[in-house]
């Protein structure tokens, strides 16, 4: 399965979750609802995946996690903000070229429909 396959596939499992609960919960209720659907629908998911910066050749763990990261390859970051910004849209693309991976999806959940919450963020590698 492609990274763009994935997606669509997450996608719809943040339009499930978001159709139950609406907007104006907590990050963390969304997060866990996400791990919960995305596993149920039989994709590997990872949830608090501990990202290590690498600064002059040295490991640091600076405490950097993203939210959830499907099938190895896939980041999701989640927000409940009243609008995105900058950001939020840079501690995706870092996630991202932290891993070395290409895609992530940066979802706000705080929106009264989702389609708008939704951001693909592609690391140009």
């Amino acid at each position: 399965m492609t990274e763009n396959e994935l997606a669509n596939k997450v996608i719809g499992v943040a339009i499930e979750v978001h159709k139950a609960l609406g907007p104006g919960l907590l990050e963390s209720a969304y997060q866990e609802c996400m791990y919960y659907k995305i596993g149920k629908v039989g994709l590997w998911v990872e949830k608090e995946k501990p990202m290590r910066l690498i600064f002059e050749e040295v490991k640091l763990d600076c405490g950097y996690r993203m939210d959830l990261l499907v099938e190895h390859r896939l980041v999701i970051e989640i927000k409940s903000v009243d609008a995105l910004n900058d950001i939020h849209l840079a501690q995706t693309l870092t996630y991202l070229k932290l891993g070395n991976f290409k895609l992530g999806l940066l979802i706000n959940f705080n929106v009264v429909l989702l389609k708008q919450g939704i951001k693909r963020v592609v690391n140009g590698l």
